[in-house]
């Protein structure tokens, strides 16, 4: 395990990791989008795209904007942008839920659903602002030339609107999300609490596609399913409104409300690009971070936690979300140091294993192989390794940095692996791991180099907030 926590591979290694990166997104290139993976996930998701914009843009930049235009182009007229953009030639059976179950432009009619593109009816983080300013920063010529940051500016604005407000459900500034797949970390632990309200679906009632790809034992378990499909169902039902709808799941997540932030931040950097006042932006990102701090910061974890808007709650249960805030800059140091001495605790192993897993490895529900109940995802680990270069960690983030592409590598682009084995799991040829391979490989030969990204509080320059141009 030695050998997957020293520096970056050498020099043909990461060419030949580079070739096989691209081939992946090439591959999964459909014309207009990424597919995460051509045959468990065969649509275009959300927060996979803008990962996949990240490090496309190493390949090809107009691809990089397409693949955020083809997306925004779904964006409902309420601001939400919806978590799959379904692909009308893939027929229905090869994935559900659905375009015929979400119904999204008759049940999302009064939400402002498109009409002519199929869609699901709930969301998932908001990586696109940054992406959209990293896109930009890879070649600030072409894209001007070809207006891009105007096109995105105003959707992207009204997506952030939506979050922070008909999404702020608990009144205290932050987004909740309604649907456990809306955090991205489907079936974490963090849900099984607030879950237990949920009665499922009846059995029989649909079908797991999911499985015709996917070993069972690295899935949602059948009980969770039925649970996930009730509350769309209802949500759906409801006409995908989200005031006054008595939610049944409503939670405020550490990493969702991050990610936001840093966008915030990335758009204030748009705006200015584009003419408009960064101020609103920037005035946003300070009281979302204040509400960050406020409402999930919890001291005796040493982490930030989920917050059950139900039971107007703290989850105890520690997941790599709560460590992803150390993308937010202008963190409080005490809170810094208590972030990076949980992250090398005994519940994560930072340094110690590969990569640092979903879920905390001294909690009853690790399992280092089922989804994100334990199993180490690149797009966290990626998110992680710039929060710590960002406050100065600079070894451990290297030391990260190799594990991933090693890992990358070995695992064939793995969805996720074993944190502590690094073997493969979940599908392979994953979009956003090729991709986010292809932007650490960039950042390792920039080593030593300022990186160019989002400013934070108090610096005019385009300092790094976790992310290399």
């Amino acid at each position: 395990m030695t050998s997957l926590l020293v520096g970056p591979p050498a020099t043909a290694s990461a060419e030949a990791l580079g070739r096989g990166a691209a081939r992946v997104l090439l591959a999964n290139w459909t014309g207009a989008s990424t597919v995460p993976s051509r045959g468990l996930y065969p649509h275009q998701w959300s927060w996979d795209s803008a990962f996949i914009a990240i490090g496309l843009r190493h390949l090809s930049v107009r691809r990089a904007q397409r693949e955020l235009e083809t997306l925004l182009h779904a964006q409902w007229e309420d601001g939400r942008v919806p978590h799959i953009v379904f692909n009308p030639s893939v027929p229905h059976d090869a994935y559900f839920p659905s375009p015929d179950f979400w119904r999204s432009s008759s049940a999302g009619a009064a939400a402002g659903a498109p009409a002519g593109t199929e869609t699901s009816g709930i969301v998932q983080p908001p990586v696109h602002a940054l992406a959209a300013w990293l896109v930009h920063l890879a070649d600030p010529e072409d894209s001007r030339r070809r207006g891009f940051l105007p096109r995105v500016y105003g959707r992207l604005a009204a997506w952030h609107d939506y979050l922070t407000g008909p999404r702020d459900l608990g009144g205290g500034g932050l987004a909740a999300m309604v649907h456990p797949w809306e955090p991205g970390m489907d079936n974490s632990p963090c849900w099984d609490a607030p879950l237990e309200r949920v009665e499922p679906a009846t059995a029989g009632s649909y079908r797991r596609a999911d499985l015709d790809h996917g070993q069972p034992s690295e899935r949602p378990t059948d009980l969770d399913y039925g649970r996930y499909v009730r509350l769309a169902t209802d949500y759906r039902d409801g006409g995908y409104a989200d005031a006054g709808t008595g939610h049944a799941f409503a939670v405020e997540d550490p990493c969702v409300n991050a990610l936001l932030i840093v966008s915030e931040h990335a758009l204030a950097r748009i705006a200015a690009e584009t003419g408009a006042d960064p101020a609103p932006h920037e005035e946003r990102a300070a009281r979302l971070t204040e509400a960050l701090v406020e409402r999930l910061w919890s001291p005796q974890a040493g982490m930030f936690l989920c917050r059950d808007l139900v039971s107007d709650e703290l989850i105890p249960e520690k997941s790599v979300a709560g460590l992803i805030p150390l993308i937010v800059p202008g963190l409080p140091p005490e809170i810094v140091d208590a972030l990076v001495g949980t992250a090398e605790s005994p519940a994560f192993r930072l340094g110690e294993v590969p990569m640092v897993p979903s879920y905390d490895f001294t909690g009853t529900a690790f399992d280092p192989s089922r989804y994100w109940r334990g199993p180490a995802w690149f797009n966290t680990n990626w998110l992680l390794e710039r929060g710590l270069r960002q406050y100065g960690h600079t070894r451990a983030a290297d030391r990260l940095r190799a594990a991933m592409l090693t890992a990358a590598g070995g695992s064939g682009f793995a969805e996720y692996v074993d944190p502590v084995t690094a073997e493969a799991r979940g599908t392979r040829d994953f979009g956003w791991t090729a991709a986010l391979t292809l932007d650490l490989l960039v950042s390792a030969e920039q080593d030593g180099q300022d990186g160019s990204g989002v400013p934070g509080p108090g610096d005019p320059q385009d300092a790094t907030v976790g992310a290399h141009a």
